[in-house]
Parts: C-alpha cells; sequence; structure tokens
C-alpha cells in the first residue's frame, strides 16, 4: 500500500480507483452501479444520525468516514463514465455554500432568504416550473409529505393556523373508518398520514424526529414488560396480563 498518497482524502480516492479497476479491483465494487449503491448511501447517512441522536462520537467518526466513501463511490463511476469526478462534485457545492450565503462571503445583508434563493437554483437546473417540482421522492415518505406541504404553502396554499389540519385529521379518520375494500382503506390511511404531517407541520413538530422517539419508547416499554417476566414467557401470558405489565412499565 506505499505506492499511495499520503493525504487523506487522495488516498482514499486512489483506494476507490483501484477497487474499481476492471482487471486487478474488488469482482464487488466493479459489479456495482449508480443504482445498486444507492440503498447503501441512503442507509449510511441514517447510521450517522443514529450515531449522533446515541451522542456516540466515536461511533460517528467512523460513519461519516462510511458516508463520504459513498460519495467517492459514486464519483469514481461517474469518472468512469465520463460524466464528472469528485473534484467536480467539490466544486459544485463549494459554489453553491459560496452563492447561499451572500452575507458571508459577498456584500449581502444579513436578512436572507434562503428559500428565495433554493428555488431560484431548482429553477435554473430544472424545466418543471411547479412550486413542487425537486422534491426527491427516495426520502422517507414523511419527509416528502413535509417538503411537499412547504413548497404548497409558499406560494399560499395552507391553512392559517392548526385547527385546519385538525379538522381534516378527523374527515380522513371518518373516511377511513367508510373505506370499502382494502385498496381504499390504504389511500384513506395515506390521506390520514397526510394530515397528521400537516398538523405537525403547523406545530413545528418534525414528524420523523417524533415517530423516532415514539419508536424508542415503544421498544423500551416493550423490552421492560419483558424483563419483568423473562422473555420467553411473555408470549404465553393473556393480552389482560400484557396490558396490566404495559401499565406497569408506563408508570416507572
Amino acid at each position: 500500500m506505499t505506492d499511495l498518497p499520503a493525504e487523506p482524502l487522495n488516498r482514499l480516492l486512489a483506494i476507490m480507483q483501484r477497487l474499481r479497476d476492471p482487471d486487478t479491483g474488488c469482482p464487488w465494487d466493479v459489479q456495482q452501479n449508480f443504482a445498486t449503491i444507492a440503498p447503501y448511501t441512503i442507509e449510511e447517512a441514517y447510521e450517522v444520525a443514529d450515531a449522533i441522536e446515541r451522542d456516540d462520537m466515536a461511533d460517528l467518526k467512523d460513519e461519516l468516514g462510511d458516508l463520504l466513501l459513498q460519495v467517492v463511490f459514486h464519483a469514481q463511476m461517474a469518472r468512469e463514465a465520463g460524466l464528472f469526478d469528485f473534484d467536480a462534485v467539490a466544486r459544485g457545492i463549494s459554489d453553491k455554500m459560496v452563492r447561499r450565503h451572500p452575507h458571508v462571503f459577498g456584500e449581502g445583508s444579513n436578512s436572507i432568504d434562503w428559500e428565495a434563493i433554493k428555488a431560484a437554483e431548482r429553477r435554473d437546473k430544472s424545466e418543471d416550473p411547479s412550486a413542487l417540482a425537486g422534491v426527491a421522492k427516495s426520502l422517507p415518505a414523511l419527509m416528502v409529505a413535509e417538503k411537499l406541504q412547504k413548497r404548497a404553502a409558499r406560494v399560499g396554499f395552507d391553512w392559517p393556523d392548526a385547527q385546519g389540519p385538525r379538522d381534516k385529521i378527523i374527515e380522513e379518520m371518518a373516511e377511513l373508518d367508510a373505506a370499502p375494500d382494502a385498496q381504499s382503506r390504504q389511500e384513506e390511511y395515506g390521506d390520514l398520514l397526510f394530515a397528521m404531517v400537516n398538523l405537525g407541520r403547523k406545530l413545528k413538530i418534525d414528524p420523523e424526529v417524533a415517530l423516532r422517539a415514539a419508536n424508542a419508547k415503544f421498544e423500551a416499554r416493550f423490552r421492560g414488560m419483558e424483563t419483568l417476566v423473562g422473555a420467553e414467557q411473555f408470549a404465553g401470558l393473556s393480552l389482560d396480563e400484557q396490558e396490566d405489565l404495559w401499565q406497569q412499565v408506563k408508570g416507572q
């Protein structure tokens, strides 16, 4: 490995280039493409968020490295296809940061309309004139819902306060109850989730953060029930007995 560059980033770029060499590289790495690597990229981003949530800085360092590897992997594949390279990626994000912070890198006021700047960027690179253009559909569904709602709100399509989403939730619950078949129930349930995201937005609650917290709370309480009676014995309890345990752990 002594023929690799010493500078860390250049070393990583050289390692990826060698892994992708069709003659001497790693067969698995050589076989990959943008579509097959994309799920790993998403997974690594979530693992970064998980390390932050756990306040594990040693793990965060490792996970950031894994995420950086994903960027390098995509950039190497693009380089091979003659599309762009890592330097172009770095230049692009550098230019974007300078453009989005005129109050730091230029002569601008301290009051910056971030969304107006980003909207102008989207118009420049897309032929789609819609206010909803550019929302990545591969994001988690709750996040997509919130982004679509925020985009619509910027052009005036929004309730003035939280009462509108509250009423909509009641309406969607009634429609879910009245759904005549499985497909209709799924559609109405989706509408209900969308309305719940809208209420969270009005209450300034991030739906992803709120649901992660609810997941963690449920897991902690369920494990607490298992601890009280033993995980192996829990499934043999009646529902009433399990409910009694649930109330015990809720009160702790």
